[in-house]
């Protein structure tokens, strides 16, 4: 009897790891790292690919919310990130040709309020996605380097998926890119040109860093950005398709 409830418990555990998603994401990471580009993405490349990127997405909607709370603060939020990301590309690519996300789909409503993500047994938007989920339970402004709104104003589409073991170098690495483009991101000793993402959600920073202007000076130490010394401004965002091509 010993012995027979062991295997039961074996096959148990091996059919468990066999359910049990991928938390390196890989599926993700071999769509990203061959269409994710400089330039932007190359949706006409990628759209070959749509059953892949399908199959992942479908992965990701079998995820239990039981389970998906069982695993640390950096797998969840990863996974959060990876599936905004991967819904985002999937409803472009669901009307692709356009020429804006924002102004070519979801009529009146707009992309990010229509049903478009599938998560936790139900369907919901990519908006209530972002701040129902990842602004409202994780605090952690650089989510806003990460998420992917498929325009070209937004932070370039990272060329591997977010994981859990390497999610703090990430936002890291995001962050650093997306301020040293000056297209966007401009400091100086007497005025910050910046992305709107900062005026935009700036609860967010605040109620990381207690001002935008601390949450930058890390990242600026010659310049020393103390806050209200500067006057700052907002660059104009790019509603475009951020396609590569």
């Amino acid at each position: 009897m010993k012995s027979f409830l062991t295997t039961i418990a074996a096959v148990s555990l091996s059919l468990n790891s066999l359910w049990a998603i991928d938390q390196n994401h890989s599926q993700l990471t071999q769509l990203v790292t061959s269409y994710a580009k400089p330039s932007g993405v190359d949706y006409s490349g990628l759209k070959k690919k749509h059953g892949d990127l399908k199959a992942y997405l479908k992965e990701l909607a079998a995820v239990e919310y039981s389970e998906f709370k069982k695993w640390s603060q950096n797998e969840q939020l990863a996974f959060l990130i990876n599936l905004y990301n991967g819904a985002t590309l999937d409803l472009v690519l669901k009307h692709y040709p356009i020429k804006s996300l924002k102004d070519d789909v979801g009529g009146s409503k707009g992309p990010w309020k229509i049903p478009a993500v599938q998560m936790f047994g139900k369907t919901t938007s990519l908006d209530t996605l972002e701040h129902e989920f990842i602004r409202k339970y994780y605090n952690e402004p650089r989510i806003h380097f990460a998420l992917n709104c498929a325009s070209e104003g937004c932070p370039p589409l990272r060329k591997e998926a977010y994981t859990g073991a390497k999610l703090p170098k990430q936002l890291q690495e995001q962050t650093v890119a997306f301020l040293a483009n000056t297209k966007v991101n401009q400091f100086s000793q007497d005025k910050l040109v910046l992305s709107p993402l900062f005026d935009w959600f700036k609860d967010d920073f605040v109620k990381k860093s207690g001002s935008v202007e601390a949450f930058l000076d890390p990242y600026f130490p010659k310049i020393k950005i103390a806050p209200g010394q500067r006057k700052i401004s907002y660059s104009d965002y790019g509603w475009a398709l951020n396609d590569a091509r």
